[in-house]
């Protein structure tokens, strides 16, 4: 009995001891491993902080893949929107001006009115026609929460299609409309008092005034006076910012770029060490 005692008494003795030897003894390449970091040397330190490092790039890459759809799905709601509103608004101008049968207007007036109007709506009505095609798809993908989806969306591939209808939409389309107004003004302005005591009910059509002798002639000039330097500001709005936000995405691009260099040079300098040890 003393005998099995002492036999059961020793195994769990040499078990223990067993299991201590490791921990106890140096490994070898102890001379490698870091003091401070928890039995590792530099050689997994390393391998570690490239993992590290690919991993946060392919989640960087998946959050920037992410920023460009929502940027493309809004540039496609609001170039929809716009693009409808003002197109109706060109529709509805060609439809209800009212023309004087007794006055005769410029005939360069009339055409750059018909003209200005056709290409205003045409051009939105293609903003519209791409918003319409492409948002859709954009937006099936964006109500999906699966980072990994981002690749089933067209707006990479149909990038150059949202750009031309964003600037169809809000450059051109404006600046045709801000144009509408203003030929809008003189057909609508210009045959006011032009026959005032001249024209009766069947009376031949009256050539247009002169300048400064009518105050129709006067409204319309004035509401010329004040569009003009609107559009101007806008042009000029409109450079100042596309070329703010690209300076923006510049800026932006050269941090990553310094922020990837000094990772780099970490790296290079930890491989650099572990080659000399």
């Amino acid at each position: 009995m003393k005998n099995t005692h002492k036999t059961g008494e020793a195994q769990p003795i040499d078990m223990s001891s067993e299991l201590n030897v490791p921990m106890g003894s140096p490994a070898p390449g102890g001379s490698e491993r870091l003091q401070d970091g928890g039995g590792m040397d530099y050689r997994d330190w390393v391998r570690r902080s490239y993992l590290e490092l690919v991993t946060s790039n392919h989640h960087s890459v998946q959050a920037l893949s992410w920023r460009k759809l929502y940027l493309s799905r809004a540039k496609l709601k609001a170039s929809s929107r716009t693009s409808a509103l003002l197109s109706g608004f060109a529709m509805v101008a060609m439809v209800e001006v009212q023309l004087e049968m007794q006055y005769e207007y410029p005939r360069v007036l009339l055409i750059a009115f018909s003209v200005c109007t056709t290409v205003l709506v045409a051009v939105h009505l293609f903003a519209l026609l791409i918003s319409t095609c492409i948002l859709p798809n954009v937006e099936a993908v964006s109500n999906i929460h699966n980072l990994n989806s981002v690749s089933e969306s067209p707006h990479e591939r149909m990038h150059h299609y949202i750009e031309m209808a964003w600037g169809f939409s809000t450059a051109l389309g404006i600046l045709l409309f801000l144009a509408e107004v203003v030929l809008l003004c003189w057909i609508k302005f210009l045959p006011v008092d032009a026959c005032k005591g001249k024209c009766p009910t069947k009376a031949p059509p009256v050539s247009p005034a002169q300048p400064g002798s009518n105050s129709g002639w006067e409204a319309a000039l004035a509401s010329t006076i004040i569009m003009v330097p609107v559009g101007f500001i806008f042009v000029i709005f409109t450079i100042h910012f596309y070329r703010s936000l690209v300076r923006h995405k510049t800026e932006r691009h050269h941090q990553e770029i310094e922020e990837l260099h000094k990772i780099k040079v970490q790296l290079d300098g930890h491989e650099r060490g572990l080659q000399a040890v």
